[in-house]
């Protein structure tokens, strides 16, 4: 009975960590991909620059704001590995926030959609603003609130 629960314990252990290392392999894979992405548009902006520049302004505008986009992709895995397995929050608002200025930029036909955009984008830093006037960790109750009458 004891050499049977001693492999259901070690088997409860073992499954957490093989998903992490999968995890972990295919965020690195990912990382991997997006930093090819980011040099890909790197070379772009280079050919643009020495060709004399590009006429239109929006796809340009749309495609440092791609660049950004990788960029912040891969600083979040990075965070995620230093912060122990952890995707901080307020990466995932940052790139919420460069998606939608570059979906004004690129899709700006519409005025309403325009205007929907925007207010996300305020939503989204009003959010962030939460963040960081919020502590980081909540405060542990007093023995008097635990109590039960």
């Amino acid at each position: 009975m004891n050499h049977k629960h001693n492999t259901y314990q070690q088997l409860v252990k073992a499954v957490p960590k093989s998903l992490q290392l999968f995890l972990n392999v295919c965020l690195v894979l990912l990382a991997l991909i997006l930093s090819f992405l980011l040099m890909k548009e790197l070379i772009e902006f280079l050919n643009i620059l020495l060709k004399g520049g590009t006429s239109d302004y929006k796809l340009f505008l749309a495609n440092i704001l791609i660049f950004f986009l990788y960029f912040e992709f891969i600083t979040m895995i990075i965070k995620y590995f230093k912060e122990d397995y952890h995707f901080p929050l307020r990466y995932f608002i940052y790139i919420g926030i460069t998606a939608m200025i570059r979906l004004i930029i690129v899709e700006h036909d519409h005025a309403i959609n325009t205007l929907i955009y925007a207010l996300i984008i305020l939503i989204l830093i009003i959010s962030y603003f939460i963040i960081n006037i919020t502590p980081l960790e909540r405060p542990v109750r007093s023995s008097i609130l635990m109590k039960k009458d």
